[in-house]
């Protein structure tokens, strides 16, 4: 199968974030041991969900990771031009839902299989594909676990979300979080025996609000853009009717951290209000949604230096968006951001990613195999 015919198998697999996941990760087992490769499937603790991680070469020597996730995000606009779950060629053009984001690098990693078993690697390359990226980077934590049983300590792992294939040093680092305040219903011309949950919200809403300004006020780092931390209150819910006393209000809030600022952290002053409504008579639930770290490779680092030799491109310092990376380098791995296509395709209407982009991520797994080679 060459990478197309790969890319139109994966696509067809409509592997949502948050469902199980068996078909795409039993397909690609199966894929992978019919070349000759060392294959598990790591079951999560959803019991329906699995990673996956498979071996070229020896385990036990230190060698480089392939990473993606098997996961996409769902289908339902009603822009599509066609179905998102079949991928359409039109001209150099694939469509489909996950072409960019990201089962275009996972076809040109499969694709590269046979060209990497072929040759004799005195350092292995491992392929990690995960599961639940898309909702917070929930899969992957229980891979990394696993490392030390599965191989040696790699030397580094390539993230292949969409880069343009432009190496990527660094990202931010996100929390995000729920409040949830109940309070006590009642109709709403007799507000003295009620507990109005939405007003009582205005008080964590307001301490997101200031958070998120005193932000802008650093510390900076001038490879992002902006180039400080930053919190965005996103969805506020809450209420019935105008003549009902709302007796729940919940709060979607996320932080984006630069490099050395734990994210979690810049949510801690709306945590502290909303628990503070209890002395009031409310109840306040703080439910984290989703949380990974920042990732910084220093310039002069050996991963940043063999993915400017493989590209002929000297690494970017820094994107927008956030990676499983960051959680590669807290365990202690170099960690670097190199994969087709554009960010800006994915998640939305007609995603897709060029043939050319395809190709030239094969070429580069095949060149890092050579290097790998004796």
């Amino acid at each position: 199968m060459d990478v197309f015919d790969i890319l139109d198998r994966l696509v067809a697999f409509p592997s949502v974030a948050g469902k199980p996941n068996g078909d795409i990760a039993g397909w690609i087992e199966a894929y992978l041991a019919k070349h000759g490769m060392q294959v598990m499937l790591l079951r999560g603790p959803e019991g329906d969900r699995s990673n996956l991680f498979a071996t070229v070469g020896p385990a036990d020597v230190p060698g480089y990771i392939l990473s993606g996730h098997m996961d996409v995000v769902p289908a339902n606009e009603p822009q599509w031009s066609s179905s998102p779950f079949a991928m359409r060629k039109e001209g150099e053009r694939l469509y489909g839902r996950g072409t960019t984001d990201m089962k275009g690098f996972l076809a040109a990693v499969l694709a590269a299989v046979p060209t990497l078993a072929a040759l004799r690697l005195a350092m292995p390359i491992h392929l990690a594909f995960s599961y639940d990226e898309e909702v917070g980077c929930r899969g992957v934590p229980h891979l990394i676990a696993r490392l030390p049983e599965l191989c040696a300590k790699p030397l580094g792992v390539i993230v292949g979300e969409p880069s343009g294939m432009h190496a990527v040093r660094g990202h931010k680092g996100k929390a995000a979080a729920r409040v949830t305040i109940r309070g006590l219903t009642g109709h709403s011309s007799r507000p003295d025996l009620g507990l109005n949950a939405i007003h009582a919200m205005a008080n964590a809403l307001s301490a997101a609000v200031s958070e998120a300004e005193r932000l802008t006020h650093g510390p900076f780092d001038p490879a992002f853009e902006p180039p400080y931390s930053s919190l965005q209150a996103g969805v506020v819910a809450g209420g019935q009717s105008v003549n009902i006393i709302p007796d729940t209000c919940t709060l979607d809030l996320e932080a984006r951290a630069i490099p050395g600022v734990d994210p979690a952290s810049l949510l801690a002053s709306v945590r502290a209000e909303a628990e503070a409504l209890a002395a009031e008579g409310f109840q306040a639930e703080w439910t984290p949604m989703s949380a990974y770290p920042a990732m910084s490779l220093p310039r002069d680092a050996p991963l940043a230096g063999l993915l400017h030799a493989l590209t002929g491109e000297v690494p970017l310092a820094a994107v927008s968006y956030g990676t499983e990376a960051g959680l590669y380098q807290a365990a202690g791995l170099d960690a670097i951001i190199c994969g087709p296509g554009d960010i800006g395709r994915a998640h939305k209407p007609d995603e897709y990613i060029l043939t050319s982009e395809l190709a030239v991520c094969q070429r580069l797994i095949e060149a890092l195999g050579a290097r790998c080679a004796t």
